[in-house]
């Protein structure tokens, strides 16, 4: 897959999964503004049939109240109602409220042109009412006996209108009174608790009751306090002129609970999957990235693979080739020393492809890792003697620092021996000029732990998060710098990790390697 290929189907794939949890994060929302609409809908229905029950309630108490007086003046005679005062006294505050009212009955002629000069008589009905108020003194019960005859005049009485001019005037009375005497805090909480059932809303609510003022009254659940964007308001009573005397303002603490349990269901099941589809691009995008790393270290891999046979294949025809000329197949001498550099390359093959065997073995646990009792002090000096002759070639050197009191562990010595001395040959690789590696060992109470130290190049951070990753190798421009296939620290950590051991390198550039691999005691 080509690199332009592979961004394309990375930025495709990337659009859709963002293009489909924008699409469900807006189903969601559009969900929870629906529900949010309903419940406001629902709250708003049932503050108004609270405020309708309180208002019908008040006027039905008040004609109960003033039943009598109402039906006395309805059976009274025009001269007996042509005026009338209405008196009623606050013993709390020592106020005296008097009302005085009348109704009006007009008739007049007004003269049409389509009747023949005729004229339609018009009949009007009208009724006016005053209102005073004053503090109770002792000794006054007659202050307000007089009216103003000449205010109040009519010329034909109609019951029904002036029941409805009386029940007025007192329900005109019943406004001047304080909040809390026209209603209840028990009698207000069961209205509002009796509506919410009605409409299916069982929660916890609080209210309260302000002027139109905005000052709060005696009408309210506990330490009540106005939140505008989180409380429902409704007019609950009205003055004289029409306008808003009153507000109830209601709040439920567990609205969004509430508001989300109606669509719980739906939204987890869209969170669940929104939550599968970022999982499994994810998935799919490590998996790409991944393979596509992968599918370049094989063909690094093989590239370098093919490098290494190509040349001690052609070392062996060289040689082949010169022990087949005349002069050199009589000389035995060079004949056997052309031999034993067949011998010497035909090893190195086959120890290239011993390590890509042993690797695959040991991903499909086919590897003999049988473990005895082996000292490793004795295993560290004998895989020190492979690499000896590689490190005095490069007039390098190898000092030892035994201090571990404890050395006996219970593991592979073929293996363990295969895994210091791929340590070794990585110091060797990685060393610019003679080589310097020390190797230190030291005991814990439950572990052995030995370090292989070089002062050769360094790695970087991210280097060493790779480094024991099969086929990785660092590359420096040109691929074959250094021998090798990316397998043998790749064979150290599976051989240490089947050894119940873990192995970790410290490195900075320019200064050198630490690996430091830790293997627990007998």
């Amino acid at each position: 897959m080509g690199k332009k290929m592979f961004i394309l189907i990375v930025v495709l794939m990337s659009i859709s999964l963002v293009g489909i949890i924008v699409v469900q994060l807006y189903w969601i929302n559009n969900a929870v503004e629906s529900k949010k609409g309903q419940f406001k809908n629902d709250i708003q229905k049932s503050l108004g049939s609270v405020a309708e029950r309180i208002n019908e309630k008040e006027a039905f108490f008040l004609e109960k109240k003033y039943e009598g007086i109402l039906e006395n003046k309805l059976l009274a005679d025009e001269a007996q109602i042509k005026n009338f005062l209405f008196q009623e006294i606050d013993t709390t505050t020592k106020q005296k409220f008097t009302y005085g009212g009348t109704v009006l009955e007009e008739s007049f002629k007004m003269p049409v042109d389509f009747l023949d000069n005729d004229s339609i008589i018009i009949k009007r009905v009208t009724g006016k009412n005053d209102f005073f108020q004053s503090r109770l003194i002792k000794g006054a019960d007659n202050l307000f006996s007089s009216v103003d005859e000449k205010r109040y005049s009519y010329t034909k009485r109609l019951k029904s209108v002036e029941r409805s001019q009386f029940t007025e005037i007192f329900k005109n009375l019943n406004s001047t009174k304080p909040i809390h005497k026209r209603l209840s805090n028990r009698e207000l909480n069961e209205t509002i608790k009796e509506e919410l059932e009605k409409r299916n809303v069982h929660l916890d609510f609080k209210y309260g009751v302000y002027s139109k003022d905005g000052l709060a009254t005696k009408l309210k659940s506990g330490y009540y306090t106005i939140n505008k964007n989180e409380s429902y308001k409704y007019p609950l009573f009205f003055n004289i002129s029409g306008d808003v005397d009153y507000e109830l303002y209601v709040t439920f603490p567990s609205k969004d609970k509430h508001i989300l349990s109606g669509i719980s269901n739906i939204l987890i099941l869209s969170l669940f999957f929104i939550l599968i589809i970022i999982i499994a691009f994810s998935s799919s995008l490590y998996q790409l990235v991944r393979q596509k790393k992968i599918s370049e270290i094989k063909t690094d891999f093989i590239n370098n693979m093919t490098h290494e046979f190509k040349t001690p294949i052609a070392t062996i025809n060289l040689a082949l080739d010169s022990i087949k000329n005349p002069k050199i197949i009589d000389d035995s001498s060079k004949v056997l020393r052309y031999v034993q550099m067949i011998r010497d390359e035909n090893k190195r093959m086959h120890s290239q492809v011993e390590n890509v065997l042993r690797i695959s073995r040991l991903e499909k646990n086919q590897i003999d890792l049988s473990k005895e009792t082996i000292d490793m002090h004795d295993t560290i000096e004998d895989a020190i003697t492979h690499v000896s002759l590689l490190i005095e070639d490069r007039k390098g050197s190898i000092k030892t620092h035994f201090e571990a009191i404890t050395t006996e562990i219970s593991g592979n010595e073929f293996h363990l021996t295969n895994v210091i001395v791929n340590i070794l040959e990585n110091g060797l690789k990685y060393s610019e000029g003679a080589p310097v590696i020390n190797v230190f060992t030291e005991s814990t109470p439950k572990f052995f732990v030995f370090k292989v130290k070089d002062e050769g190049i360094g790695m970087s951070k991210a280097v060493q998060k790779q480094i024991f990753n099969k086929f990785y190798r660092e590359q420096k421009g040109n691929i074959h710098d250094v021998k090798g296939h990316g397998l043998g620290l790749a064979y150290v950590k599976e051989i240490v990790e089947k050894h119940h051991g873990t192995v970790i390198v410290e490195s900075e550039k320019g200064v050198g390697s630490t690996f430091t691999v830790q293997l627990p005691l007998i």
